[in-house]
């Protein structure tokens, strides 16, 4: 499908876009998503019925922007919060001609890497609802629909939105960057993982991680983790702690909540003992999902990190 081409035939017939290849039907969420009763019950709606004033990006783009919804793809989600952080790879992904302001036509697209080639995917922006919630993600900030048009695009190239439901952080870390990803065990961590992780923040690389149990548990442990569960990794620093030095790591949830509650958590002990300038560059706190954890924390609660950038 031509983007420009069909947007410009919209606007020339006063209509909004109808995406007959992936259409506001139950046949695009997939037959097992959801109970037969829920099902029947799903409404689409556009961002234009939902806000007087949407916008495609309010701000920016940010980790911040995105909330999961009914849909188990953390896995996705996890690689798109990488994204936001690593603008030389989003332009690809999110194309910027397009918007809700001028030549709005209810049509918009963006790109995918498959096999080796940038795919350019159409869709209408007809959302789905159950029970007037999001079944997609959802935007923290009411009236920016980044997110759920992006997840939209990717359910269409995957064939479904239930097959979004369950999938693997290192294909969605290829498919949006077309890089070379690589995946380190943590149950048998490579002896340098903390200068790894580093050079890897410090060389923009996108980074994800994972903890074990089956792709569907979601359970969340008294200590925060959630097991069978995907995050981003946002960051690794070398700090002064006490009379030496911390390796610790900044982790995001992408629910959008649900925290760490160990050594170095927003609320730890541990920042008492960090001169407050660095404690100040470094900690939000915030129930945004994101936290920092030492090291040797991260190696015993996730089991896989999965690191990609455009060249080995």
């Amino acid at each position: 499908q031509d983007f420009n081409r069909l947007r410009a035939l919209c606007l020339s017939e006063g209509l909004l876009f109808e995406d007959a290849t992936f259409p506001a039907h139950v046949s695009s969420i997939g037959p097992n998503l959801l109970p037969e009763d829920k099902l029947r019950r799903i409404q689409w709606k556009r961002p234009t019925e939902l806000q007087r004033n949407p916008y495609l990006i309010m701000d920016g783009v940010s980790r911040f922007d995105i909330m999961q919804g009914e849909i188990g793809d953390c896995w996705l989600l996890a690689a798109l919060g990488s994204l936001t952080m690593q603008k030389q790879f989003l332009e690809n992904v999110l194309p910027k001609d397009q918007g809700f302001q001028d030549d709005y036509a209810g049509i918009f697209h963006f790109r995918f890497w498959q096999y080796g080639d940038w795919v350019d995917v159409v869709i209408d922006d007809q959302l789905p609802f159950l029970n007037g919630r999001y079944l997609s993600v959802h935007p923290r900030t009411s009236n920016e629909f980044w997110p759920s048009l992006l997840e939209k695009a990717y359910a269409k190239l995957r064939g479904s939105y239930q097959n979004l439901h369950g999938g693997y952080l290192s294909d969605a870390l290829v498919d949006l960057t077309g890089g070379v990803q690589v995946q380190f065990s943590l149950k048998d961590p490579p002896p340098d993982l903390e200068e790894i992780l580093k050079a890897a923040d410090k060389s923009k690389c996108l980074m994800g991680c994972s903890t074990s149990g089956r792709p569907r548990r979601n359970i969340e442990l008294r200590n925060g983790i959630v097991q069978g569960h995907a995050y981003t990794v946002t960051g690794a620093v070398k700090i002064r702690y006490k009379n030496g030095w911390k390796h610790i790591i900044r982790i995001w949830n992408p629910w959008g909540h649900g925290e760490w509650k160990g050594p170095w958590s927003d609320d730890s002990p541990q920042w008492d003992h960090v001169e407050p300038k660095f404690r100040e560059a470094l900690l939000r706190n915030k129930d945004d999902g994101e936290f920092w954890m030492s090291c040797e924390n991260f190696q015993e609660q996730f089991s896989w990190l999965y690191i990609c950038n455009s060249t080995p």
